[in-house]
């Protein structure tokens, strides 16, 4: 693990506000790498478009749309990315992707609501395109990302290009129905350092989820990462660019100005689930009419309606809810360890979604998600005390690349609290599959009372021979003594793995608390465990 921080001091003085800097920083420096993994540059490979961010010759921010055919972006090592493509005629950005420029790269894929974060450097550039060297690649939760599918048109002849200081009605009325943007920050301190650059990110929510007040747009930030990469960007340069693309048309809208955070002013409580607010005021604005050889779907296309029909309680704090189709028909299938995003509706404000595990097993044809109630979580408060057998959630596809690797290695499922909702889908998978691959199913809880799916478990061992468990419980109760139906007190660590399975050579999956994964994944890699066999997905408080 590095023992430098991959945040810069604007990165980490949000942290520190808002109280969650020492919590992220070692799983940070996990995930946030100096180069690409081999699926990262898979992923790359595959696009039809990047959001990229950069700064114009006068030094402002903007962000735009690079797109060519799957394969116009390469990835020749894991230290550089290759893009076949420059801005169109008339962008903001054209003519200012040079050697040297800082540049943020967003991929993106709307259809499976997957994406990775680039910061670099361009280090060559010619006619049909840039090379761009790597200093730092990340992954990002799906939240907020509305699925849409692509397809390929012919590209305009000519794209029609108009600039504008202030926002016209029409463009206010685009900017109120879109329920995407994209935004470019940066910050570059003194010297050389990985961590200067610019950031491309995605903000998204209902349509209207923007606000217009005449030249000024109020931007709702939502919970997130906690890395805080655009939030700390505009702690110390207050400018960014915005990018809204109308996705039926092709066209793009770039504005640039700047910006204002607002913390915890009356007006944040307006926008029910926002942490604070971005506001921005327009300094100029770039319209391109079909710019991009890219349609995409409506959004609206991937919700589905989905029936409760079933809840259980699993332990104090947990309960299982299972879904049906609204109208009786086929449920699209999901991988073992994948996400369902929910949509609900309360009593007041706007609509609610969320991503919870799956925790049934694929091909049973209806979903399950088994929800830990937060005292703070709107939604998991919901599900716990209004849902009832009868209503009725949208939901959008399953999702997520958390999947167990069809290998012969023996497969080792390692959760703590909630975190074991992903493990019991896994498990039921690799149990139905009947193969002679050795599992390990280790989890830790608090003890009995916060232990949710045990009998689950224990019922999915008893069935195959190969299936192993072992349970951690760190404050185990009075009756959890005299029943003993734990196997140890403590917490799970790599000491413990390494006693049930000496020479670790298996493949690893983890899901529980950062601090937990963090911990764990360190303890293993310090035992030779190498990174690729360790596969993480987090999870936390959901508000």
């Amino acid at each position: 693990m590095s023992t430098t921080s991959p945040f810069h001091r604007g990165e980490q003085e949000v942290q520190r506000r808002l109280g969650v800097r020492e919590g992220i920083e070692p799983w940070a420096r996990k995930v946030v790498r100096p180069d690409l993994p081999d699926t990262h540059r898979t992923f790359y490979e595959s696009l039809p478009f990047l959001v990229v961010a950069a700064r114009d010759t006068e030094g402002r921010p903007w962000a735009t749309i690079l797109a060519g055919a799957p394969g116009f972006v390469h990835a020749p090592s894991a230290r550089a990315l290759e893009i076949g493509a420059r801005p169109v005629p008339g962008d903001a950005l054209e003519g200012s992707l040079g050697p040297g420029a800082d540049l943020g790269v967003l991929g993106i894929e709307l259809e499976t609501r997957r994406r990775n974060r680039v910061n670099g450097r361009v280090s060559r550039s010619g006619e049909g395109g840039f090379t761009v060297a790597v200093d730092q690649s990340f992954g990002n939760c799906p939240q907020y990302i509305r699925e849409r599918a692509w397809r390929r048109v012919e590209p305009a002849r000519e794209v029609q290009i108009r600039r504008h200081h202030r926002l016209t009605p029409e463009l206010a009325r685009r900017i109120r129905a879109a329920d995407t943007l994209f935004i470019a920050t940066g910050h570059r301190g003194e010297g050389e350092d990985p961590r200067f650059g610019m950031d491309a990110s995605h903000r998204g929510g209902d349509p209207g989820f923007v606000q217009v007040e005449g030249d000024s747009l109020v931007i709702p930030d939502y919970a997130g990462n906690n890395h805080f990469n655009t939030i700390g960007n505009l702690l110390l340069e207050p400018r960014a660019g915005l990018l809204f693309v109308d996705f039926e048309s092709g066209g793009m809208l770039q504005l640039t100005g700047c910006v204002e955070i607002d913390w915890d002013s009356d007006e944040v409580s307006h926008f029910p689930g926002a942490r604070r607010l971005i506001r921005f005021r327009l300094e100029e604005a770039v319209e391109l009419e079909a710019a991009l050889p890219l349609r995409w779907d409506a959004e609206a296309a991937s919700v589905r309606s989905l029936r409760l029909v079933e809840r259980e309680r699993e332990s104090d704090d947990v309960v299982s809810f299972v879904f049906e189709a609204r109208d009786g028909g086929p449920l699209a299938d999901f991988e073992a360890g994948q996400h369902l995003p929910v949509e609900v509706d309360p009593p007041t404000g706007d609509r609610l979604s969320r991503t919870y595990s799956l925790s049934n097993g694929p091909g049973e044809g209806r979903y399950r998600i088994s929800v830990k109630r937060e005292d703070r979580g709107a939604v998991s408060r919901i599900l716990h005390d209004a849902l009832v057998v009868g209503d009725i959630v949208d939901a959008r596809t399953p999702a997520g690349d958390f999947v167990l690797d069809h290998g012969s290695r023996p497969v080792v499922l390692v959760s703590a609290g909630i975190g074991v909702t992903p493990m019991v889908s896994m498990l039921r998978a690799l149990v139905a599959r009947d193969e002679a691959r050795p599992v390990w199913f280790v989890h830790g809880a608090r003890d009995g009372r916060h232990h949710a799916l045990a009998e689950e478990v224990r019922r999915l061992a008893a069935q195959s021979d190969s299936v192993a468990f072992h349970v951690s419980y760190s404050r185990p109760g009075e009756e959890d003594r005299l029943g003993r139906d734990y196997d140890a007190e403590g917490r799970v660590d790599g000491a413990l793995l390494a006693g049930l399975l000496p020479d670790l050579d298996a493949d690893f999956y983890l899901c529980g608390p950062i601090g937990f994964m963090a911990h764990v994944q360190e303890d293993l890699e310090g035992r030779g465990v190498h990174p690729g066999r360790i596969h993480s997905e987090s999870f936390g408080p959901v508000e």
